[in-house]
């Protein structure tokens, strides 16, 4: 169930204050210091120049904007590139997609698979929804991992990828590419 409890844990690792939720909903129980909101502001044509960064992206396809969870995991690592900044996601589990292996394993500092399932979302002020159809997760990009780590160990499996070998880029290009002809 999404319930406060993570957004107090990502308020723990971050002593208190979320500087920036870039896809907020009238309804966010998130409480950053900036939020932007549609139609007034595209999260993803801001930038995210903010010490903390808390997103949950739409999962789904925006066919008014053309986009979709791909251009939020680019934009993702690419503010932390920018930036240097702290930045948690909340998303599904994708872990074959290739803005996981783009823009997760090469770049993230750690990933909280959390055991809570079909976790409810707050969709036009309630959350008496069926769920989320698939498994999520917390993605930790970032120079506290201990941190995260600690925190987060509560809520599921941690995984630190400091340490994971990836293959190299163009090589997983070239497998993908070979997959999907």
């Amino acid at each position: 169930m999404y319930t406060k409890k993570y957004v107090d844990a990502i308020k723990e690792v971050w002593g208190g204050n979320i500087s920036l939720d870039p896809c907020s909903s009238t309804y966010s129980i998130v409480g950053a210091d900036i939020e932007f909101l549609l139609p007034d502001k595209d999260g993803l044509n801001e930038e995210w120049d903010f010490p903390t960064v808390y997103v949950n992206p739409p999962y789904g396809s925006d066919k008014e904007r053309k986009t979709n969870i791909r251009h939020w995991f680019k934009k993702i690592a690419e503010t932390y590139h920018k930036y240097d900044n702290e930045i948690i996601a909340l998303v599904p589990v994708a872990t074959n997609t290739q803005h996981w292996k783009k823009y997760v394993f090469p770049v993230a500092s750690s990933i909280c698979f959390l055991y809570d399932t079909r976790l409810k979302f707050i969709i036009g002020g309630t959350d008496n929804n069926k769920g989320a159809p698939m498994s999520c997760c917390m993605i930790y990009y970032g120079k506290e991992n201990d941190l995260f780590m600690e925190i987060f160990s509560k809520f599921g499996a941690v995984v630190p990828l400091s340490e994971i070998i990836v293959p190299e880029p163009s090589n997983l290009y070239k497998q993908a590419e070979t997959n999907l002809a």
